[in-house]
């Protein structure tokens, strides 16, 4: 009898051992935002829903503002499976998948309609794949801005000739030519260098997201923002494939599921945050201007092609197919 219960016992316990080694499945998931970033609360909603819907079998810990993983190794860390998980914005795939960079093709994706189903879009199929290619699984595209603030000093930089012979923040290379292509000098570095290259003169206009132009403090450096439809800037999240592959069927869905719902919420949560920021800026003393349609046109003439020749250039047909496919489902 005792023999019998001493199995029945080592029965439950091996049970019970499995269950909570099911539950315990860690999921590290680093980016790079401050925690008073709207998309940083995001991803905190984000993972909260992926540990509700998978019944706590992953435990998602956020690693947040660069904590855990720089932004330029993200990508690296989760292919080595070094962590499980993270988040990078689009110019961060230039030098390793330049083709992330379709998505800022001047004033191409200011749609919010456009937006709200690119999830599902060809586009965004095409990126999942060549991602997964690199080593890593894509599941969630987290929308963080379709305005683009450039700031300046002592006047507002509105018209393509505005731009000439001005230093100014650069992104990656295609968004860059797009730059020169009106006479610009371009300097690529994160808002936070920017800050301290405004600060110092080493370069003269900053080119951000209008939330971002807040929260990093552009106006302590700068007096004038042209607010316009320039760029729509995404944030991808993605895990290790193998890793992701040894989750359960429930946990696989669960971390899907909160993806789309996090898609959603970042779209609500950006346009929030991007409809307050010119007030706020202004508030700090920084003179607005917000460009009309004419003034959107001239430049769309002569950073449009640049860019897309930019992009072709490091793309190949890939990249050429990946434009029409944007312009498709604008």
């Amino acid at each position: 009898m005792n023999k019998h219960l001493k199995s029945v016992a080592c029965i439950i316990t091996a049970s019970i051992i499995a269950t909570s080694a099911q539950a315990s499945q860690v999921m590290r998931c680093s980016h790079q935002l401050p925690p008073e970033n709207h998309i940083a609360k995001i991803i905190d909603q984000w993972a909260a829903e992926i540990e509700t819907l998978s019944e706590n079998e992953i435990d998602v810990q956020v690693f947040n503002a660069n904590s855990l993983v720089k932004a330029p190794d993200n990508a690296a860390a989760v292919t080595a499976g070094d962590i499980e998980c993270a988040f990078s914005i689009s110019s961060q795939w230039a030098t390793s998948l330049p083709h992330m960079s379709v998505t800022l093709e001047p004033f191409a994706m200011s749609d919010i309609e456009t937006l709200k189903k690119w999830g599902g879009s060809r586009t965004a199929d095409e990126l999942n794949s060549k991602l997964l290619s690199t080593g890593v699984k894509n599941i969630a595209w987290l929308f963080t801005t379709g305005r683009t603030v450039i700031t300046s000093k002592a006047r507002n930089l509105i018209k393509p000739a505005d731009f000439l012979n001005v230093k100014i923040q650069g992104l990656e290379p295609s968004t860059d030519a797009a730059f020169m292509a009106m006479g610009a000098m371009t300097i690529p570095m994160p808002d936070k260098l920017a800050y301290q290259a405004l600060a110092k003169g080493e370069i003269d206009a900053g080119v951000t997201d209008v939330s971002a132009a807040v929260s990093e403090k552009y106006y302590e450096v700068q007096d004038h923002a042209t607010i316009l439809p320039l760029f729509s800037v995404l944030f991808n999240g993605y895990v290790n494939p193998s890793w992701y592959d040894r989750l359960s069927e429930k946990s696989r869905q669960a971390i899907q599921n909160a993806g789309r719902k996090a898609s959603v919420w970042a779209i609500e949560a950006s346009e929030i945050s991007a409809a307050a920021a010119p007030g706020k800026l202004a508030e700090e003393g920084m003179k607005i201007h917000f460009a009309t349609e004419s003034e959107i046109t001239a430049l769309r003439e002569v950073m449009v092609p640049a860019f897309v020749k930019a992009f072709s250039q490091s793309t190949g047909n890939e990249g050429i197919k990946l434009i029409q496919l944007l312009g498709e489902s604008e």
